[in-house]
């Protein structure tokens, strides 16, 4: 919930209105939003409680495009099958 935790790191707001800028201004691509514009996946979870179980957490982990890129985004995922730290890889396929 970005609303709650905007004194955390990842969520100041000076932090977000710099991707926004990026985005919204600039013009560059969020690749999972292009792909899965209402999908709710997570990158991240604390190591506190059983938030990955629970999966309770944030997706800070990006690859931001170009608008010319944006073209040729095909699937992307976040893996979650084997846990290799507190992120999960996310991965995006493009179109040759």
């Amino acid at each position: 919930n970005w609303k709650s935790n905007q004194k955390n790191s990842g969520c100041l707001p000076e932090e977000r209105a710099w991707l926004n800028d990026l985005i919204d201004k600039r013009g560059w691509v969020d690749s999972f939003r292009a792909i899965k514009p209402t999908a709710v996946e997570y990158t991240w979870w604390s190591n506190r409680g059983r938030a990955r179980e629970n999966n309770v957490g944030w997706r800070i982990d990006y690859q931001i495009v170009t608008p010319s890129l944006q073209k040729r985004l095909k699937h992307c995922s976040v893996y979650r099958d084997e846990r290799f730290s507190d992120h999960a890889p996310y991965t995006v396929d493009y179109a040759d």
